[in-house]
């Protein structure tokens, strides 16, 4: 049993059938299917069950399956240890990220990054839920976190990089864009909104924020972008509250502050034993201007 087997597990099952995980792999699908043959023979127990629809992870199999993105993520690091000591950022960073947070800060730092050092990728998840969150900090495959707070048992070294604040966005032509002056939240009390994925803690933000003030406007929608509930609310479904860095190109002109002014604080998460990957990243993200 060794490290290729596991991608070919975990490819198998992303996929949901060999034929499209022998395509990405760049392996014939009678290949494949031996290589998983043997492996679920090494191991003693069927991973996979063959249906009309593609291939399942069995019980037995998804176990096996959290292990092996363990020993891959594992492996990968050892090779990028390697690397680094000689010079060459490379293998793979894996980030967790709030959503709508460091829209146009952490691109920007990413992609300095990557000019300097053209071997490194990235792999960032948007929005994961808790339980995804905990997934991935236990099994050890997230190399850092940025948030506005910090989730239960974090272990990670926690870096305050600056704040970000948040605006009202309305429909085009409603009567408040012609004021001047920051909204009241009462302002915006009759309105519908557009509120987004109950799962987020945008929303868990949003929510907070409105049961403070005593408000508890109708919902007329949900959307699990902010770029997606920017829109709704230009084309008047509703208003929403988003963060500023995170609004369109475009839309800022249907963006009106707040008073008094929302923020909430960006916190880069660091794994205690940082790589020189994380360590540039860090470096590129306290640069930015939040």
């Amino acid at each position: 049993m060794n490290v290729r087997q596991y991608e070919y597990a975990l490819a198998v099952a992303e996929e949901g059938s060999i034929t499209v995980a022998a395509e990405r792999l760049g392996l014939t699908q009678p290949s494949l299917s031996q290589q998983i043959g043997a492996l679920e023979k090494q191991v003693g127990v069927r991973l996979f069950t063959r249906t009309r629809q593609g291939m399942t992870p069995t019980v037995a199999g998804r176990a096996f399956l959290a292990e092996a993105e363990v020993a891959t993520t594992a492996s990968r690091r050892a090779f990028s240890a390697a690397r680094a000591a000689d010079g060459d950022l490379t293998g793979e960073m894996i980030i967790a990220v709030h959503m709508g947070l460091g829209t146009r800060q952490l691109p920007r730092a990413l992609g300095e990054l990557r000019r300097r050092h053209p071997h490194l990728q990235v792999t960032i998840h948007e929005e994961p839920d808790p339980a995804d969150m905990e997934r991935l900090a236990r099994q050890g495959t997230l190399d850092m976190l940025l948030v506005h707070d910090v989730p239960p048992g974090c272990t990670f070294d926690i870096h305050t990089l600056g704040t970000e604040s948040y605006v009202a966005v309305l429909p085009q032509d409603h009567p408040l864009l012609r004021r001047h002056e920051p909204l009241l939240l009462q302002d915006l009390a009759a309105e519908g909104w557009v509120r987004y994925k109950r799962t987020s803690k945008l929303d868990e933000y949003l929510a907070g924020l409105l049961s403070d003030h005593g408000l508890a406007p109708s919902t007329v929608g949900r959307a699990s972008q902010i770029s997606t509930a920017v829109r709704l609310a230009s084309e008047g479904l509703g208003v929403t509250i988003a963060p500023s860095s995170a609004v369109p190109d475009g839309f800022e002109r249907l963006t009106r502050p707040l008073h008094p002014a929302l923020s909430a604080p960006v916190i880069a998460g660091v794994r205690r034993t940082p790589g020189r990957a994380e360590s540039a990243l860090l470096d590129q993200l306290n640069r930015q201007h939040w």
